[in-house]
């Protein structure tokens, strides 16, 4: 059977992991000189609970390391395994980079195929789930790369965010200009492509930056079949709301809602919001 490794940086669902058969190799978290590994010795809610202790420094995240990721393909999967292992764009993260080169360290015993996403968060998630759909359907490693090139650059992930400060701190989140940042209790919008994430515009409220949001998505795919992802950093009632309304502006084939990965909560914020949409076959 067909390996599948996404990264920490992708959104997947508790029921896809399990279903799909997705391994996820953590990230490094950082609260000062104290390292964390992500669902290993820290959980979502134990994050939380140190971001809201103000006495702690602020979070910081690194990749898994190559040595990291060998240690995680031999873990999870035996010799002679081929694997697919997809991760967060490269264009922002060295967590692709540390694959390749784990990859190539392990050649001839393991099978390692990397797929830079160019994505992240539930756009990746999406990936991993076709994947596995299609090589259950008896599709080929090559058609199922093949497959997930050709539909790369049609994902789109659009983010609003409840803070400025995470996004600035991290330096993660380009044209992130000083006037735009020294706007207060401005709520940006901001949009992955091309693997960047970009800051497209600010609302002066919530309520129109979720509105913004939807119809910033139906500007980029119209009336085309997709699947409908929402993820929110701690706020389920606006990650609810954000789905419900989204379910009435698009030809939606599937809809999810999961929780931002620690990775993406770091770099964005608590109360941040986003819609995924992932074009349907």
């Amino acid at each position: 059977m067909l390996g599948i490794v996404a990264d920490g940086a992708v959104d997947i669902t508790a029921a896809w992991r399990a279903d799909f058969d997705i391994k996820r190799i953590p990230i490094n978290v950082h609260f000062g000189e104290k390292t964390f590994i992500q669902d290993v010795d820290l959980s979502l809610d134990e994050f939380y609970k140190l971001v809201d202790d103000k006495s702690n420094p602020f979070p910081k995240t690194s990749q898994p390391s190559p040595h990291q990721f060998v240690e995680f393909y031999k873990q999870n999967f035996q010799p002679g395994d081929t694997i697919l292992s997809i991760h967060i764009t490269s264009k922002l993260s060295g967590t692709y980079a540390s694959a390749v080169a784990a990859a190539e360290e392990l050649k001839g015993t393991y099978n390692v195929i990397t797929f830079d996403s160019l994505g992240g968060s539930l756009g990746v998630g999406f990936m991993c789930r076709a994947a596995r759909q299609m090589e259950r359907a008896g599709k080929s490693v090559d058609e199922i790369v093949s497959h997930l090139q050709s539909i790369r650059d049609q994902i789109h992930i659009i983010l609003t965010l409840e803070t400025l400060d995470y996004a600035r701190r991290s330096g993660r989140v380009g044209t992130l200009s000083a006037a735009l940042a020294s706007v207060l209790n401005v709520k940006p919008i901001a949009l992955l492509q091309n693997g960047l994430v970009n800051m497209v515009e600010k609302v002066r409220t919530r309520k129109g930056a979720l509105e913004r949001v939807i119809s910033l998505g139906r500007e980029l795919v119209g009336d085309k079949p997709v699947h409908l992802g929402i993820v929110h950093a701690r706020d389920i009632d606006s990650g609810s709301a954000l789905l419900e309304e989204a379910k009435k502006h698009f030809n939606w084939k599937s809809a999810e809602m999961t929780d931002l990965s620690i990775s993406l909560a770091i770099n964005f914020g608590p109360g941040t919001v986003g819609l995924v949409l992932y074009p349907a076959e």
